[in-house]
């Protein structure tokens, strides 16, 4: 008989709704049994593309005699991490106090009031490798909680007095300087891999705003060796087994050092970071299998995470029929059959496959040897070996398309949708594509109509359902998404709905007093602490994204508040950024941008004018990592309205006319690609 789960929208929580164990959705009633009943809480937190997550049900929630002491002993509450981040944040830090560690799943004992006073991740269902069996556990703790209270409010009051510390940091009044800068690349140098490229050691993550801040810093000119380690980096991910070889997009991250084998789930956020820095890298160099990355991460989001909504759907499972990884890997036999002996030889040797395999008896696809160079060892054309390889991975596809696919989880999320929109922007301006701007457009409708119907953000949206509400980095995500939208369309509608966003972001989530924003609004129903994540990890923080928009919001609109609340963050961590690069990529993005004079460009000319187009295609065309840009059809004082750079600004003898700006004084306005093209520099 299903739980209460059954009237969730949730992906991860509907696949717990027909455990036998009596599962409450986060909420009122189930907090409020916990205090009547006098019972503690077992909260167990995780996410629908979670390998560890599954496990845990079919050994423990699925199991009559486990549930069964979970029913009697405990208000049992599952979450969506990917729902309610406050709840993760706040409970994996007690989880990590506890332990030293955290992951998911994540399994938190709380008193009535939400106080948690036991935790860890995963449990065995028997006594395995020095952990308890999660029978044992549970009467453990079940026990302890009847038995010793004075010693469970001892350890809960410890724990809630330590708590968010870290988002509480006394605010900053120090200069911003470069030094920051200097002391952040100093760190990351360290620790990088120049062997395998990405910085540290296994299990490997791509730290995608960790790797911008190295193509910044070499833009800059502060260091030349920045960019081969960020080359690197690009070229072993892309031709590694973290990379989808067959059908485009991210795997989450390598589970060695070597970027061979990945944890095989797909995440939106992933796909939409790492789609932005390759573009950032061709800007930069103009190599070709960055654009090719680039574009078949993004068709793949177009194909397979996009509803018909236009909002982005959120992960794809790394399970199928039970196994991780079985959707993606070959027999070098399998492949034969659908390639033929001759183009199947080839292309198995150019992927690495082998009888033995490289995971668990089968093929992951990777690429060790460089097209050009293995068409000359093999004596072949290097024209033919282009041809296998297309041909093969097109066939591939579809036969991997007749196999059971893993688990999609099809909610959207407003934050991901927002680091998707902003990624389909730039490159649809970037690479002239217009299905991505397209693409863009309608994700901007949809999160702008289906999840704020009624004014105020919502967080999560599925089959025609809206609910929870926004935190900040939805607010923050979406605004920035809008931004680069309207830098790459022009359509003054998207900029006035980032603004409208930024301002609710400020009355919402901003503390005058702590000089910075917090995780969950002023409206939000009271947590044991009041969440402050201030660390840029598998995606960026709100804060970060936060400071960054408004910084640039601030060269758009003038609005000089909009620096202040920007900087005074900034001011705050500045010692964190330079001793902590890799939890800090885009606060320090925000830091370069903020110390930088950014480069403000303003385009007038009608948008149908190929004039127009081949100005914008110089701007848009080469990496300038901290610039504005604005335009206009014609001299139009609608659209020029609030916005400085437009003020006064029209175009030259009739011809589409580009002005570059510094802090609001332009050079002298050019009609032509070639003296636009030296206004800007290059490096």
């Amino acid at each position: 008989m299903p739980n209460r789960l059954i009237n969730e929208t949730s992906p991860y929580l509907l696949q717990h709704a027909n455990n036998p164990v009596d599962w409450y959705p986060w909420g009122e009633e189930a907090l409020a049994r916990a205090r009547d009943e006098d019972r503690p809480i077992l909260l167990s937190i995780g996410y629908s593309a979670c390998h560890w997550c599954h496990v845990m049900e079919r050994e423990s929630f699925e199991n009559d005699a486990i549930a069964e002491i979970m029913n009697r002993d405990f208000v049992n509450i599952k979450v969506d991490r990917e729902e309610r981040p406050d709840l993760d944040a706040v409970y994996m830090e007690a989880v990590q106090m506890l332990t030293g560690s955290g992951g998911w799943p994540m399994t938190v004992f709380l008193t009535p009031d939400g106080k948690p006073f036991y935790g860890g991740t995963y449990f065995p269902p028997v006594d395995r490798h020095n952990m308890p069996g999660f029978p044992r556990l549970l009467e453990t703790v079940s026990q302890a909680y009847q038995n010793s209270h004075t010693e469970i409010q001892r350890v809960t009051g410890q724990l809630t007095e330590q708590m968010g510390r870290t988002g509480n940091m006394p605010r900053g009044t120090g200069a911003l300087d470069e030094s920051i800068l200097h002391h952040a690349y100093n760190q990351l140098a360290t620790n990088f891999d120049y062997q395998n490229g990405g910085v540290g050691s296994a299990p490997k993550f791509p730290q995608s705003m960790t790797l911008e801040i190295l193509l910044r810093y070499y833009a800059n000119g502060h260091n030349d060796r920045a960019l081969p380690m960020l080359e690197l980096t690009l070229e072993k991910m892309a031709r590694g087994g973290i990379y989808d070889q067959v059908g485009g997009g991210f795997h989450r991250y390598s589970t060695d050092t070597f970027w061979l084998v990945p944890h095989f789930e797909k995440m939106l956020y992933d796909n939409a970071l790492l789609a932005r820095l390759y573009l950032h890298a061709w800007l930069a160099t103009g190599r070709s299998l960055y654009r090719r990355i680039i574009e078949e991460t993004l068709d793949y989001v177009l194909r397979e995470m996009t509803g018909e909504h236009g909002g982005f759907f959120s992960a794809t499972d790394a399970d199928s029929e039970g196994e991780e990884g079985k959707f993606f890997v070959w027999s070098p036999s399998e492949i034969e059959v659908v390639l033929g002996n001759e183009d199947g030889s080839i292309f198995n040797a150019f992927f690495g496959l082998s009888q033995r395999g490289n995971f668990e008896g089968k093929n992951i696809l990777n690429i060790t040897v460089k097209a050009a160079d293995f068409a000359e060892r093999q004596g072949i054309p290097l024209e033919q070996l282009v041809g296998v390889i297309n041909r093969g991975k097109e066939a591939l596809w579809l036969e991997r398309e007749k196999r059971e696919h893993p688990l999609l989880d099809d909610k959207a999320l407003a934050s991901w949708n927002g680091l998707m929109l902003r990624a389909f922007a730039e490159a649809g301006a970037a690479l002239e594509r217009q299905d991505y701007l397209d693409a863009a457009a309608r994700n901007a409708e949809f999160l702008l109509t289906s999840l704020r119907p009624a004014g105020k953000l919502l967080r999560s949206y599925r089959e025609g359902q809206a609910k929870l509400p926004g935190f900040l980095e939805d607010y923050s995500f979406v605004a920035d998404g809008l931004l680069a939208l309207y830098e790459a369309t022009f359509e003054r509608r998207w900029l006035d709905s980032a603004v409208e966003l930024a301002d609710e972001m400020i009355a919402l989530f901003w503390d005058e007093s702590a000089g910075a924003f917090y995780d969950t609004g002023s409206d939000h129903e009271e947590l044991v602490i009041r969440p402050r994540d201030v660390f840029d990890n598998a995606q960026p923080c709100g804060g970060s994204v936060a400071s960054d928009l408004l910084l640039r919001l601030s060269v758009f609109t003038g609005n000089e508040d909009y620096a202040a609340k920007a900087v005074a963050p900034l001011r705050t961590l500045a010692e964190l950024m330079g001793r902590a690069p890799a939890g800090t990529g885009r606060w320090l993005a925000a830091l370069d941008f903020y110390l930088s004079t950014p480069t403000e460009v303003a385009v007038i000319g009608p948008s149908s004018d190929a004039a127009t187009a081949e100005l914008l295609r110089t701007v848009n065309g080469r990496y300038l990592a901290n610039r504005v840009i604005v335009g206009a059809d014609s001299e139009d004082a609608a659209t020029a309205s609030g916005l400085p750079l437009l003020e006064g600004r029209g175009m030259v003898d009739g011809k589409p006319t580009a002005y570059v700006c510094e802090n609001y004084a332009c050079q002298l306005p050019v009609t032509e690609p070639e003296a636009l093209a030296e206004q800007l520099g290059a490096r």
